[in-house]
């Protein structure tokens, strides 16, 4: 790796499968809170790969630590195979956007891309060559000399792309770049970020919160809570396939039901037996079963596998979301068929939209679309919140 010294590196024996990077076993402390708890996490060359979680999960100090802004208190940290903990961040063959891209203000587009190499003392012809690359790989072609100031969300964030892809890095580290644009804007960056990924050939680390954009742009999506790894695999696999219930909840939308697994490919909730497509679960084992909204069908009552009362139509646009209260329980369901509030419908599930998933510490969490209602009712009676809080005071 260029720019480390022998000195500083340790070789490590790898497994035999080619990674840019490795985290192993890496535990992070700030005072006694605990960040990232025996955390291990494999990185392959030209991936695009998108730490996802909620604030405060541990993606960005994962990001750091790659980075070389922050050491951990136990762990390897490796590139290559080698051992990179006593590398300083200068030192490594990566490079970070930052939410607020940091450009400078009084530098127009080409000296912005060119400052990195500048500094290097690279020759003013590969400069001007290097530059040129850049600006073509980020459709930027005739901004050369435009004012930062003078550019849009979306073309500063091109350029600071450029500026730390011009360096030629093996890893491009991305701190919720896109954070700061509007919504549709957004959306077009997602599509062109990973268009760049492509072009450049290098790997993209990119932490995000958000789900839509992490599913639309990942080759691998790696999702975090409480410092920990919950599951890690394709957008398709994360979906389809989520192993606990926070993977299920967070990961869109789900209904996330108390069940039994009778045996394999039948299990039991809401007192109805139900097939489905699972298997290798112990005889009548507890476990949570995850039913997307939008697989399922609203039918007559006589030709529904479970049965339930209509509490809240709320129209989407594409599609109507439809609450329905079935034994308690609030069902969320997706569709472009219409309802009405109190209407008494049954629910038709194919087999192959039940996920039977083991009972994890989120079980009983979450799924359960209650809270709706729960909300508006202190919305609506905020004296009886106010109460509420009164009492707590005096606990």
């Amino acid at each position: 790796m260029d720019g480390i010294n022998s000195s500083d590196v340790v070789k490590v024996q790898g497994n035999g499968e080619k990674n840019v990077v490795e985290l192993r076993n890496i535990t992070v402390k700030f005072d006694n809170d605990v960040i990232l708890d025996n955390f291990s996490l494999s990185i392959k060359d030209k991936e695009f790969v998108t730490l996802l979680g909620p604030s405060g999960c541990g993606k960005t100090t994962t990001l750091r630590l790659i980075a070389g802004f922050l050491q951990p208190d136990a762990g390897e940290i490796l590139f290559d195979g080698i051992d990179v903990k006593r590398v300083p961040a200068h030192k490594r063959p990566v490079n970070t956007i930052f939410q607020r891209y940091a450009l400078f203000p009084n530098y127009n587009v080409y000296d912005n891309i060119a400052f990195g190499l500048k500094v290097e003392g690279v020759p003013k012809a590969e400069i001007a060559q290097r530059v040129a690359e850049m600006i073509e790989l980020v459709n930027l072609k005739g901004f050369e000399k435009r004012p930062i100031q003078k550019l849009s969300g979306g073309q500063q964030q091109r350029v600071a792309i450029a500026r730390a892809a011009i360096k030629r890095p093996k890893v491009l580290l991305l701190d919720e770049p896109l954070a700061a644009l509007d919504l549709k804007l957004r959306k077009d960056m997602q599509g062109e970020l990973k268009a760049m990924q492509r072009r450049l050939g290098i790997t993209f680390v990119f932490v995000t919160h958000d789900q839509e954009e992490a599913l639309s742009m990942s080759d691998t999506i790696v999702v975090m809570d409480n410092g920990k790894i919950q599951q890690t695999g394709t957008p398709e696999d994360i979906y389809n396939e989520p192993q606990n219930a926070f993977v299920a909840d967070f990961i869109g939308e789900s209904n996330i039901i108390d069940g039994i697994m009778l045996r394999d490919r039948l299990v039991k909730f809401h007192n109805r037996t139900l097939d489905c497509v699972d298997a290798g679960f112990a005889p009548n084992e507890p476990v949570d079963v995850v039913i997307r909204p939008e697989d399922v069908d609203i039918v007559h009552p006589d030709k529904g596998l479970v049965c339930g009362t209509v509490t809240s139509v709320t129209f989407k646009g594409v599609h109507y979301e439809i609450i329905i209260d079935v034994d308690g329980f609030k069902w969320m369901v997706q569709t472009t068929d219409e309802s009405k509030v109190g209407d008494f419908v049954g629910l038709s599930i194919e087999p192959d939209a039940i996920h039977i998933m083991k009972k994890s510490e989120y079980s009983g969490t979450m799924g359960d679309y209650s809270y709706f209602s729960d909300e508006m009712e202190e919305i609506s009676n905020p004296d009886v919140v106010l109460g509420e809080a009164e009492d707590e005071k005096t606990d």
